[in-house]
């Protein structure tokens, strides 16, 4: 009798082992399976995120198209403003083709007076140093500027104004060297006249005074 109790006992007892295993395993394999739900969500929330940041890109790329856009407009409305501002009036320079040339006799000794018309139907502007190239028989001076300030002289049509050459005048008594034409440039053209004149001056070995000229507009 005491034998089948205790064979009883053992029984029970596997039984509890059995059922505590049992017990175990579910739990463990009920907890794999709460695991799995949230890496689905945090897979999902991924999948949401994605789809928000490539909206975002899509709507930026909207706004820098829409900037680029009224920028370049607004430059080409500065663009066109600005080109007609440039495009400002006033009277042009004087052409050579426009001007007549004549001299005439300076009040001091060793001056030339060069005289510029207007010959055109316009009003036109000179400033600054003409070229002014005295040649003789034996070859070419070019008058070197002077320090006198150029100012800038608007010529109506039929009036003229003038410019003075300068050079030292022959009183050594000997023969000297004479010049019989004078090549003129008016400022800013490459465009010449020559003219006939009759200068003479003393033969130097090149340390005597300088043959000069003054801006337009000052010669009187």
């Amino acid at each position: 009798m005491r034998v089948h109790k205790l064979s009883l006992l053992a029984v029970v007892a596997v039984a509890g082992l059995s059922l505590t295993a049992c017990q175990g395993s579910g739990k463990s394999s009920s907890g794999s399976g709460g695991s799995s739900t949230p890496s689905s969500q945090s897979s999902a929330s991924q999948g949401s995120g994605s789809q928000a940041s490539d909206g975002s890109a899509a709507s930026d790329g909207s706004a820098a198209s829409s900037g680029t856009s009224g920028k370049g407009t607004a430059g080409g409305q500065s663009g066109t403003s600005g080109g007609g501002r440039a495009a400002g009036g006033g009277s042009g320079a004087c052409p050579t083709s426009q001007l007549a040339f004549s001299t005439s006799g300076g009040m001091a000794e060793g001056t030339l007076l060069v005289n510029l018309k207007n010959t055109g139907s316009t009003a036109c502007t000179l400033k600054g140093f003409p070229g002014a190239d005295l040649k003789s028989k034996d070859g070419t001076v070019s008058a070197k500027r002077s320090t006198v300030a150029p100012v800038a002289v608007s010529v109506k049509p039929g009036e003229e104004t003038r410019f003075t050459l300068h050079y030292p005048p022959n009183n050594s008594g000997g023969s000297g060297e004479t010049f019989t034409s004078l090549v003129v440039t008016p400022p800013n053209e490459t465009h010449s006249r020559t003219l006939p004149v009759s200068i003479n001056v003393p033969v130097s070995d090149g340390g005597g005074p300088a043959v000069t000229v003054d801006p337009v507009g000052t010669g009187k």
